[in-house]
């Protein structure tokens, strides 16, 4: 039977262990702890600590009570004191600073050192300025020649105005996200895709990051970019194939081209050389000519001079100058007196053979000795006739 079922013994079924009327305090039965009994020597204890007296036991004194009261409240402004200190007292290191907002307005920003302020009127943002920070980032992009490629890239920045990055943009470092990809989608969009793939990614990491710097400052985010870095780009693994074939004909195409640009550079300096050549050549052939006309005037102006002096002697002089001329070219010459006897043939043999091995100056004959040929002087030159033999 239940204990507390109508007819039973209450207090022989009592589950706290009571026998008998005496309640549960009752001689030595033992029960629950009483929770009233317990918080009343706590506060017992905390009066003896700040001088009040302990409770009694019948209840009457209530001046005491009260001095217990305040002396709890004490306690708990002090624990609420030593938290509000633990809580308002910070340090800033040297590679950081902080913004402190006093009503939600911006009040000051904090350099390094030890500092204070009042929560909760007091709000407080601490970041590091000068740590270099990253972003990466990669997706299919479309290229100016209508080409889908994957572009990684990666971003490091750093924040160059704290007041501005904790005011001015609710998550400023999404809206650096958000900006990348507008400013790579723009600058890949405009760009061919051999230049994407190649080496035009140097160019595109630079345009990218003047495009985002421009960004972030018309958003006020406060941060500045270091470094853009274009990763290498590829095709889409759907359509890897198709695209290394592509690469291979345009390899082939630049191929081509530079073994024409090659052989061009090689007959186009030649032939240009040689036309240059022959454009000398000539003008040295015409100033000879040239040359040699005004020397060949000069010489008949003197000579005339000469003339009008001397006919006699310069007619016979020019007859002699041209007879030696002429028969310097012949290997044979004929001879003859004033009465037509006594014929000379001469044939200078020795000049015939050494003239194979080394031909004599022109318009000058040589005889036997390798001296000039001179006609006999007693002979008549208006005599002197030359033939050839039959």
């Amino acid at each position: 039977m239940a204990w507390n079922e109508p007819g039973g013994n209450s207090n022989n079924q009592d589950p706290w262990g009571g026998g008998g009327g005496g309640g549960r305090r009752g001689g030595d039965q033992k029960g629950p702890p009483d929770l009233d009994e317990a918080f009343r020597k706590l506060q017992d204890s905390l009066n003896g600590m700040f001088g009040g007296k302990k409770r009694g036991s019948g209840g009457g004194n209530s001046g005491g009570g009260r001095r217990g009261g305040f002396g709890l409240v004490w306690v708990s402004l002090v624990v609420l004191l030593a938290v509000w200190l633990f809580n308002a007292v910070y340090i800033v290191d040297e590679q950081e600073q902080a913004v402190v907002l006093r009503f939600g307005k911006y009040h000051e920003t904090v350099g390094p050192g030890l500092n204070l302020y009042f929560p909760p009127i007091d709000r407080k943002f601490q970041e590091n300025v000068t740590r270099e920070r990253s972003y990466s980032k990669q997706g299919q992009m479309l290229t100016e020649d209508e080409n889908i490629i994957e572009v990684p890239l990666t971003v490091q920045y750093k924040i160059s105005d704290l007041q501005s990055f904790v005011l001015n943009v609710d998550q400023p470092e999404v809206s650096l996200q958000h900006a990348t990809d507008s400013a790579v989608r723009h600058v890949v969009g405009s760009t061919a895709m051999d230049q994407v793939l190649t080496e035009g990614r140097e160019a595109m990491a630079g345009e990218v990051k003047e495009r985002l710097q421009r960004f972030l400052d018309n958003y006020g985010t406060g941060i500045i970019v270091t470094q853009v870095n274009l990763q290498s780009a590829a095709a889409p693994r759907e359509v890897q194939e198709a695209f290394d074939d592509v690469i291979r004909a345009r390899e082939d195409e630049q191929r081509e081209k530079n073994q024409a640009e090659s052989y061009a550079n090689g007959v186009i300096p030649e032939a240009r050389g040689q036309a240059q050549r022959m454009l000398e050549e000539a003008s040295g052939y015409r100033d000879a000519v040239i040359s040699r006309a005004e020397g060949e005037a000069d010489r008949f102006s003197k000579l005339l001079v000469e003339y009008s002096k001397a006919p006699e002697v310069t007619r016979e002089r020019l007859y002699l100058e041209t007879m030696q001329e002429v028969m310097s070219n012949t290997s044979k010459v004929m001879v003859t007196g004033e009465s037509g006897q006594n014929n000379l043939l001469y044939l200078p043999l020795d000049k015939m053979i050494n003239s194979r091995g080394t031909a004599a100056p022109a318009g000058q004959a040589t005889g036997a000795a390798g001296q000039p040929t001179r006609l006999p002087p007693e002979l008549d030159p208006r005599e002197v006739r030359t033939r050839e033999s039959r």
